[in-house]
Parts: structure tokens; C-alpha cells; sequence
């Protein structure tokens, strides 16, 4: 009897032809009975960014016991100056993973760094070694020398900001890594478009961690279905972001790079200015050259998963911006401030989209900063205002509110609801929601419903709105040529100048 050659499951998930096989691994552990799974059946992980979004996710991976977490990187060593939403939830969320209430104690500021990183997997994987020690993760400054040196990586987390995403995730995608990555999947139109056709092209499993399972959406769309609303005319969608401080211009004053901060590396494809620690950590997300703002930050929660639930999947062929103003005294006059290096403290953004498959043309808005649509008719006969965040879904002959990202949605007036079954009463605080799907599609080879194979129209809507505040005009936008029609200009803003040796 001729044996069946052995392969690795590194082999497995490499090969082409398991892409459309349908194959079913029974983990060895289900066979063996010894309650652990071996090294071979887990999928292995490198986690690039240790700030507090990095260390924050971590400690679901490493419990995750599909999950190895094998190296960790980030252009920053170590450092206590991160910038939280409080003083000690990374510090605690930590404690509770390892099972240690004393980590961190007496230390001050909130910690973050590839230093870090590697503390918190080795000390967590070491709790389930005999010898109580463990040295198996490693740690890189750069992520092109992590690709270089770990061969055995299945799948990268990108978890850095927002302008690095791009390059990274092609750089793996190259090498046959899968890739998850933290919203957005760029934040330039043209380059987010270049990482989903890599996407196509090597069929490699990659992951949007904005998308999630929203019952909520799929009753929107069965009202719809049903033409409880009419024909859809309007999605209006808010949130009180953002959270961090905004400015309105570069800083001027030169600071000292931090010891153990690769500041040219952390610029990756930028081109170079000087360090200040008003562009990194938690304020990057406000900055045009390193962030997406508000509506990239929050947006895909809320607009990914409805896209894909309602079937849009055509990209937008316009969009239209204002942001607030600003005017700083100099030399006692009140000057106007011209704003051409950030996002604004709140904006407003409308974009058109053509008719799609199942639904007519609409209009999507989007509002942040405290900015909001006025409560509509059949809110103020009930004595409501619009909520502080919230979704709101315009038809021909009704309307749907529900939250941010469609929790608890309700027809309007909400007096229709009393005549509606139980079923439809969705109570979204008791939705159990999984955010580690992608695990399981990457060790069974297939898609997620989060891959970025899907993600096209969710990337250039978002971006497609920075071209808009950038460009302070109406912008007409070809998805097939992928340029602004009517304002050359304008067409700079879908991508960047980059850093030689940068270029994509």
C-alpha cells in the first residue's frame, strides 16, 4: 500500500490547489486526547504594533488556543507615554490575561513597545511550561526584517497606524502570508485599491477587523425587502468622535526623538519632517498623512457590515465636504487659519452612489464631532431628538433609526412597532457577536465575510471623504479610471508622494 507523502500545514495553506478543495482537519489534539493543540494545528502569528490597540487585542489572542503568537514589532522599544481612554485599562486588561494583579505595579504612565509586546506573550505562554519560563516569541524593530527572518508566519496582524497599513500588508501578502488588519486597509484610495487587487491576485485569507455579524442589519434590510420605507433614498450616519485632540496646523517647536523610537521608520512611506509627539500614538488617526479621521476611525463599524448586508457594492461617484474653521490672533488681529495638514474638529460629508444591483441611487452623510442631522418628523411627534450617535435609514415612504451601528432599530414612528412580532424587537445588547472568525477561515483556507475582497467600496467611500475635506469642493470621482473628473488637483489627494524607497 503506497504511503500518502506528509506536508505541513504551512505547506497546506500555501498551496493553490487547497484553495478550492474542500478539505476537513481534525486537529490532533481531538485524536490524541491530551487537551492541547500541537504547534503544527495552530495558526502562528506575528503582531505588528504594540501601542495600546496592539496590547489591548493581544491578550484574545493569546488565549485564543488555535493562536501562537511567534513575534511581535514595533519602530518603538519601549516607552510610558502612550495615551489611553484611562489611566490603568491596559495595565488591567493585562493583569487579568496573565493572572497576575501585581504587573505594572508602582510603575507609571501606560506602557507600550515592542519591549512590551514580547514581555506580555512570553510571560502568558510561560504560565503553561513546567519551568514556569518561556523565550519564544521575538521581537523586531522592522517589519521587513520579521519577513525576512521568521519563515514559519502564517498570518500577520497589522496593528500600526493607519498610513504603514498598506505597505505592510503587501509585503506579506508577497511572502504568502494571510493578512487581518485594523481599519482602514489604507488610508489613500489609490493604495487600498493596490492591496485588494494583491488580495485577488494571490488569494491570500485576509481579514477587515471592522466587519461583524449585525443581526440588526439583516432586519433593516427585511423591512426593506418587505417596503416598509419605499425605495431607499438616504443613509445618514453619526458619531461623536473624535475623541482625541485635533489641530490645525504642524507643530513648530523641535523635540528630541525618544530613545528607542525609530522615527524614520515609523514615518515609513512619508516623506520626512521633524519628531513630535503630537503625530504619534494615540493622535495619529487626526493627521492627513498618517490617519483617516473620524469617519475612518468609525465608520467602517458602522458602514462595512451595512454595505455588505444591503448589497452596495459600487463604489460612490462623488463626494462633498465641510469641516470647521478655525482663526488664531496674531499680532491682535484674528486671523483665519488655513487647514491643510489635518482633519477638522467635526465635518459633515455627503457622497453619491450609483444605483446598484438591488437598490436605486442614494445618498449617503455622515457626520462627526458633535455634528448630527436634525431630528426628523416622526422623532419629534414621538418628543424625541436624534440620539448622540446613531444610524438612520430614509426610504420614499417611512424611515429606520437605530444606533451607531444599527443596535436596537426601530421603524419610525416607533409607534409601527407595536404591530410588529417579537422577532423583529432585536435587544442588541444580548447579540453574542464573534471578532475571531478570521482565525478559523485562515486554518481552514476560505474567505471571511471581513476579506478585503470585499472591502473596495467601504475603502473608497472612506477615503474618498478625506479627497472631499482635502479638496474643499464637490469632488466627481470614476471608479473604473480611479480619478477626480473635475478637478485635476484634486486627484493628488488619492495618493501620496512618498518616501524614496517607499514607493508601492
Amino acid at each position: 500500500m503506497t504511503q500518502t507523502p506528509k506536508i505541513n500545514r504551512r505547506e497546506f495553506l500555501g498551496s493553490a490547489a487547497t484553495i478550492a478543495a474542500s478539505i476537513t482537519i481534525v486537529p490532533s489534539h481531538v485524536i490524541a486526547g491530551t487537551g492541547h493543540i500541537p504547534p503544527s494545528d495552530q495558526l502562528a502569528v506575528a503582531n505588528i504594533g504594540c501601542g495600546t490597540q496592539g496590547l489591548r487585542e493581544m491578550g484574545s489572542l493569546l488565549q485564543n488556543p488555535k493562536v501562537r503568537v511567534v513575534a511581535v514589532c514595533d519602530a518603538n522599544k519601549f516607552s510610558t507615554d502612550y495615551i489611553d481612554w484611562s489611566a490603568n485599562g491596559i495595565r488591567n486588561d493585562i493583569r487579568e490575561v496573565l493572572g497576575d494583579p501585581t504587573w505594572w505595579e508602582g510603575k507609571p504612565g501606560i506602557p507600550g513597545g515592542r519591549d512590551i509586546g514580547q514581555e506580555y506573550v512570553e510571560k502568558y505562554y510561560a504560565k503553561s511550561k513546567p519551568s514556569g519560563k518561556y523565550k519564544g516569541c521575538t521581537s523586531y524593530e522592522d517589519y521587513r526584517e520579521l519577513f525576512a527572518k521568521e519563515k514559519g508566519i502564517d498570518a500577520v496582524k497589522i496593528m500600526t497606524p493607519d498610513h504603514t497599513h498598506a505597505s505592510i500588508a503587501l509585503a506579506a501578502m508577497d511572502r504568502k502570508i494571510q493578512v487581518v488588519t485594523h481599519k482602514p486597509i489604507s488610508n489613500r484610495l489609490v493604495e487600498g485599491r493596490k492591496v485588494i487587487e494583491k488580495a485577488k491576485e494571490t488569494g491570500m485569507i485576509t481579514h477587515l477587523l471592522a466587519w461583524s455579524d449585525r443581526p440588526e442589519y439583516r432586519q433593516i434590510k427585511a423591512w426593506m425587502d418587505e417596503g416598509l420605507i419605499g425605495n431607499l433614498q438616504e443613509i445618514h450616519n453619526w458619531s461623536y468622535r473624535p475623541v482625541w485632540q485635533q489641530w490645525t496646523k504642524r507643530p513648530t517647536e523641535v523635540q528630541p526623538i525618544p530613545d528607542g523610537f525609530n522615527w524614520e521608520l515609523w514615518l515609513g512611506p512619508v516623506p520626512d519632517m521633524p519628531y513630535h509627539k503630537n503625530y504619534t500614538h494615540n493622535v495619529f488617526r487626526g493627521w492627513y498623512e498618517f490617519g483617516g479621521g473620524s469617519v475612518a476611525d468609525m465608520g467602517h463599524y458602522s458602514l462595512f457590515p451595512l454595505f455588505e448586508t444591503l448589497g452596495i457594492n459600487r463604489s460612490p461617484i462623488s463626494a462633498r465636504a465641510f469641516g470647521t474653521t478655525s482663526r488664531e490672533e496674531i499680532d491682535q488681529v484674528y486671523q483665519w487659519v488655513k487647514n491643510d495638514v489635518a482633519f477638522p474638529a467635526s465635518c459633515t460629508i455627503k457622497w453619491k452612489f450609483p444605483e446598484q444591483e438591488y437598490l436605486p441611487a442614494f445618498e449617503l452623510f455622515w457626520y462627526d464631532g458633535g455634528m448630527k442631522p436634525f431630528a426628523c418628523e416622526e422623532l419629534e411627534i414621538d418628543g424625541k431628538d436624534t440620539p448622540e450617535e446613531g444610524l438612520l435609514i430614509v426610504g420614499s415612504k417611512g424611515k429606520i433609526l437605530g444606533g451607531f451601528r444599527g443596535e436596537n432599530p426601530v421603524l419610525l414612528p416607533e409607534s409601527k412597532m407595536a404591530i410588529r412580532p417579537e422577532s423583529e424587537k432585536i435587544n442588541s445588547r444580548e447579540v453574542d457577536r464573534k471578532t475571531d472568525l478570521w482565525i478559523d477561515a485562515m486554518l481552514e483556507r476560505r474567505q471571511t465575510p471581513g476579506s478585503f475582497i470585499r472591502a473596495q467600496t467601504i475603502t473608497d467611500t472612506i477615503n474618498l471623504g478625506a479627497v472631499a475635506l482635502r479638496a474643499n469642493k464637490k469632488v466627481d470621482f470614476d471608479p473604473n479610471l480611479l480619478k477626480i473628473t473635475n478637478d485635476d488637483e484634486a486627484n493628488s489627494f488619492l495618493t501620496r508622494v512618498y518616501r524614496s524607497g517607499w514607493e508601492l
